[in-house]
């Protein structure tokens, strides 16, 4: 066993995961508009990844980064296996798109027509729609070329690109000059002298328009029709016979000649560029955080191109032209044969009328642990409330929140803001409790990626609202969902805590599975009001009473908690480890269940996404099995268990197994001690171990393969099994309360 092969290659397990998710789109027993989701998630991924993951190892091979990774790859060999599988992967989204959705989507009622396709009526109808809301808005640019076109950089001389390569470059002006007269209005365009390739925005569509050549000596001209973000991508037609949409580039390629008057068109290209958006903020250098916030977020419009998407019809002149003009390799150019930007095709599955090809609803249950008639506080000081999302809903969490807002026993919330939803409820609760009074702090967390102008705008405007704002802690990122209550009660100042594994985002939270442990125990209580202290202040971090948090602790307590049932098991006692997580990266915690494995530890691994660990392999982790599930909701919650010599440990975290997350971020591990809590989620574990319809398990060589069940078995799809059992809890806290009868009291008199 040679050290390369100890691991997997982190991007490529990445890939491998988005695999698994496109193998839903191609699951013919899901409902039709969710296979299309699957899809179009597929592609959302893919854009972030190569915005992130790509541009960042581009950047190391531009700067000349031999060092090789865990697995022994060189950062230009991984590049190169990188993109081979996305080509080998984009080939596989058009066949599903293509060959299979659209042509069900069709006979279900549900057309993408392309312009030949349309009738009379339909013609006119975007013809009016091109004249009265495309052709005013779109602008045509007129772009220089070089005569004779520049060759387009080699994936051998890449490296040799400027990591900003878009800035500095001179506007050429467009003016004719003004001591000549034009007498014919036709030699106008002519005389304009085109400007550079225009600074495109990021993954949007655009049109490359070639133009015949002004004299027969000159070369093709080049424009580019930029669409930007805001048009409407799928144009809906007049369809007697069910919903038929026509794209936004197809309607403006049949009146292209609507931009180009007198002039011959010989080919209209779509393209799309996306850009490196892994920019990094030298924090030691920012005196004002949220000014540099800002800087980064716009340096990301400018930032290098690191991929090309063009449609697979262009000619050799377009597709040159293109990659000369955004610096791209020909490993990055991606030739699609069907339309760009797949993530778009979300829109259509919110398409009304055809609820039969969405799955059934699985709307949030309340939790039965929390009695309508009675406020958080009176539930969580009876005891400590586990709440698994989205099958229990999250208003509770919000409710949280806004009840401690207009609480006049509330004195003060303090909570940490990682990623919010566009109209936040618990931002909003934030400022109100402010303004009536309360000491509110927000850790708002501005180097939230992608997530960082609104985070700016939240922190601005709680700001506003006397909100005392902190922006994280230098050179980390403040990832733990944490929020601490204090309020005033007849024995004194009593703490509530809120700990999650997932963002405070309503929005999101119905469609991602995490885990909210609400408790006013004491020491948990002790130990929010000192993560607080340390994150906020300049004080170190204490010992904490039953928590840890990462950067300076969590580490140290996981190798502690791996290496007890290492040696419970060399004394012949039972030991096992389980943890599910989205995420299993870090060397040396792999390398900590290598050695419980080889101790004979029973390790059992539920990951979501990327897993470097190689499971089943003889002699080093043959008693590890790694699965995950792919379904409707987002698997998201981290959860351990460790079996403790019979003395069950159960922790959620807000951390996955990743170098950043152990080392580069504050993150919480939080003890799940009540008993009924623990019960609720190692039942929850076991649930999500035995699905046999959504699993898959990951097998030595890297891939997948289907978990199936045995022919004596029954199908266990754990997400359908989590949900009935949520609603089967709530019927029965129902029926227990009818048979509690409680009087009504008298009260004041009648007059």
């Amino acid at each position: 066993m040679t050290v390369e092969s100890r691991f997997f290659n982190r991007e490529l397990s990445w890939l491998e995961f988005n695999q698994r998710v496109l193998d839903e789109a191609y699951d013919r027993s899901i409902p039709l508009l969710e296979r299309l989701k699957f899809l179009a998630i597929t592609a959302s991924n893919l854009d972030e990844f190569t915005m992130v993951r790509v541009g960042s190892l581009q950047m190391l091979h531009a700067q000349g980064e031999l060092r090789p990774d865990p697995v022994g790859l060189t950062t230009t060999q991984q590049l190169k296996a990188i993109g081979e599988r996305m080509q080998a992967f984009l080939s596989e989204q058009y066949r599903c798109l293509l060959s299979d959705l659209e042509p069900a989507l069709a006979n279900a009622g549900m057309k993408r027509l392309q312009s030949t396709e349309l009738n009379d009526r339909q013609v006119q109808h975007v013809q009016m729609l091109f004249e009265q809301e495309i052709f005013p808005v779109l602008t045509p640019l007129a772009v220089a070329c070089p005569s004779p076109l520049t060759a387009p950089p080699s994936d051998e001389t890449a490296s040799e690109l400027s990591v900003s390569k878009t800035k500095g470059k001179k506007k050429k002006s467009n003016a004719p000059k003004s001591a000549e007269v034009v007498s014919d209005p036709s030699e106008l365009s002519s005389r304009i002298e085109a400007p550079a390739f225009p600074p495109l925005i990021n993954q949007s569509i655009s049109l490359c328009v070639r133009l015949a050549p002004a004299t027969p000596s000159e070369a093709s001209r080049f424009a580019i029709v930029p669409f930007g973000r805001s048009r409407q991508r799928f144009i809906t037609l007049p369809d007697e016979s069910g919903f038929s949409c026509i794209l936004l580039e197809d309607v403006v390629g049949m009146f292209i000649a609507r931009f180009f008057p007198g002039e011959i068109i010989e080919e209209i290209v779509a393209f799309r560029i996306t850009r490196n958006a892994d920019l990094e903020l030298q924090e030691d250098q920012a005196s004002d955080l949220l000014a540099k916030m800002q800087e980064i977020v716009n340096a990301r419009h400018q930032s290098d191109c690191v991929r090309l998407e063009l449609a697979d019809h262009s000619s050799s002149q377009v597709r040159q032209f293109l990659q000369s003009a955004v610096e791209v390799p020909d490993r990055w150019v991606f030739a699609a044969p069907g339309p760009l930007d797949l993530a778009a095709f979300f829109r259509l599955t919110d398409s009304q009328g055809f609820d039969a090809l969405r799955y059934e609803s699985w709307p949030p249950n309340p939790s039965p642990q929390i009695a309508p008639s009675e406020t958080l506080f009176e539930a969580i000081s009876r005891r400590d409330v586990l709440l698994y999302h989205p099958y229990e809903s999250f208003d509770s969490v919000v409710r949280f929140v806004e009840e401690a807002a207009d609480d006049p026993d509330v004195l003060a919330i303090k909570q940490t803001l990682y990623r919010t939803s566009a109209k936040s409820p618990i931002v909003a609760a934030l400022k109100r409790a402010a303004q009536k009074g309360k000491y509110v702090t927000a850790v708002v967390e501005l180097k939230a990626r992608f997530d960082e102008q609104r985070n700016i705008e939240w922190a601005r405007d709680l700001e506003r609202a006397d909100v005392q704002v902190v922006y994280g802690v230098k050179g980390l990122k403040t990832h733990a969902k944490i929020c601490l209550i204090v309020r005033r009660e007849p024995q004194g100042i009593q703490r509530y805590v809120h700990f999650g594994t997932g963002n405070y985002n309503e929005m999101t939270a119905r469609v991602y599975s995490d885990v909210s442990l609400m408790t006013c125990n004491e020491d948990l209580g002790s130990d929010a009001t000192s993560f607080f202290n340390a994150v906020t202040g300049y004080s170190q971090p204490q010992r904490f009473r039953q928590i840890e948090m990462a950067p300076v602790g969590m580490r140290e307590k996981l190798f502690e908690m791996i290496e007890a049932e290492i040696d419970r098991k060399r004394h012949k006692q039972k030991a096992t480890i389980v943890c599910k997580l989205n995420a299993l990266v870090d060397e040396q915690m792999i390398e900590a269940l290598y050695a419980a494995s080889q101790a004979g530890v029973k390790v059992r691994l539920s990951i979501r996404g990327v897993c470097c660990l190689r499971p089943g392999v003889p002699g080093l982790s043959e008693n590890i099995t790694v699965t995950g599930v792919i379904d409707r909701f987002l698997e998201h919650a981290r959860i351990l268990y460790f079996y403790h010599g019979g003395d069950e440990r159960l922790f959620i975290s807000s951390a996955d197994w990743m170098p950043r997350n152990l080392d580069r971020r504050i993150e919480l591990l939080v003890p799940v001690e009540d008993k009924v809590c623990k019960r609720n989620l190692i039942a929850t574990l076991k649930t999500s171990l035995a699905d046999n319809v959504k699993a898959r398990r990951l097998l030595p060589n890297g891939r997948y393969e289907p978990v199936r069940a045995s022919e004596s078995a029954d199908a266990i799809r754990s997400q359908e099994v989590l949900y009935r059992r949520t609603g089967e809890a709530i019927e029965d806290a129902s029926r227990a309360a009818l048979a509690t009868f409680e009087p009504h009291r008298a009260g004041g008199q009648v007059d």
